[in-house]
């Protein structure tokens, strides 16, 4: 490669094409990795009612294509793979995508999370069919239904107590004879009316009606072995989320959880000139709304520390002797129509 990006952009989720459209305006022209899931999360979600500007509930894959399309209307260059390690020893900072090196003065990380799955074959076919990894974003379809809860720690007791706003009847499912949750959220979901509890058990398969819709589940003790099949609506798999940070480890300071660390109120990272946004630094609200303000954050903090760097800061070596900054889109990659 023989220029260097101002800004790079990994992840196309709701947090990367607000980044991308933010520096855009700000003539960074960005160069966006599309990664292993163009979109991210709510490409398996189906109606959306809590993004705010549509009258009607959109789906999410369409909510993303209009992300998308929006941005595009200026113009990016783009590559299809995903990131797969990172240099930010020193700058211009290098990432690498199927063995290929892209170099930028500064990156935006919207690598996205990904929600723990069972596992199962059944739970992909029902996927945004009665199946949720997300009771804030779905528990509203499931008024007056029966759903069970499968987990045993606070996401699991937090998910439970807020479907009880819309059922009646939420079983939690977890495969130990005690939770994980902290004393407060088991002391909550305890007292609440509307949630019972199935222990030492498992989920094995979700049943569904010919038109994909959850109609029950068969769960297996995990001691007796023996098999239960129990008529429920709705599967909330509640066993926690991974951020997508894997391939900055030993790169960027995280927590235990893989959450990377920022300066609070800004999308700023310890190491300057790299920023992060929506769900790889946020593991309290993770939703589509603030996964979008901090992408704008993200491209915001990013111009004003190149703007910074142009006049105060030191230059900085190229990865070879005759690299430019690229502000147009070269022919080396794609470039999304108008």
């Amino acid at each position: 490669m023989s220029g260097i990006y101002e800004v790079v952009i990994i992840g196309s989720g709701p947090a990367g094409h607000p980044a991308r459209l933010y520096s855009h305006r700000a003539n960074m022209k960005p160069l966006l990795f599309v990664g292993n899931q163009p979109g991210g999360q709510l490409t398996i979600t189906t109606e959306v009612e809590n993004y705010p500007g549509f009258r009607e509930a959109i789906l999410g894959p369409d909510l993303m294509e209009r992300m998308r399309d929006q941005a595009a209307r200026f113009g990016t260059e783009f590559v299809t793979a995903a990131v797969d390690r990172v240099d930010l020893s020193k700058r211009p900072f290098t990432s690498w995508a199927e063995d290929r090196a892209y170099h930028s003065m500064a990156l935006i990380i919207a690598a996205g999370a990904s929600a723990r799955l069972l596992g199962l074959e059944s739970e992909t076919k029902h996927m945004g069919f009665g199946v949720s990894a997300c009771a804030t974003c779905d528990g509203f379809f499931f008024r007056d239904k029966r759903v069970i809860v499968v987990g045993g720690g606070d996401t699991a007791m937090e998910d439970a107590i807020f479907l009880t706003r819309f059922s009646p009847d939420v079983t939690v499912v977890h495969r130990r004879d005690a939770l994980r949750a902290s004393k407060i959220m088991q002391e909550r979901a305890f007292k609440n009316p509307r949630i019972r509890f199935i222990w030492d058990s498992e989920v094995v398969e979700i049943l569904g009606n010919d038109d994909k819709r959850v109609r029950g589940v068969t769960l297996r003790n995990v001691k007796t072995r023996a098999l239960t099949e129990h008529a429920i609506d709705g599967v909330f798999v509640a066993i926690g989320h991974k951020p997508n940070t894997d391939f900055l480890r030993g790169q960027l300071p995280m927590d235990e959880r893989g959450y990377l660390k920022i300066e609070p109120g800004t999308a700023r990272t310890p190491i300057p000139g790299v920023f992060a946004s929506g769900d790889v630094a946020d593991p309290s609200y993770r939703q589509a709304v603030t996964a979008a303000g901090s992408g704008c954050m993200a491209a915001m903090d990013a111009e004003r520390w190149l703007e910074h760097e142009k006049h105060h800061g030191a230059p900085h070596p190229s990865p070879d002797q005759d690299a430019t900054i690229l502000k147009e889109p070269t022919q080396s990659t794609s470039v999304e129509p108008a």
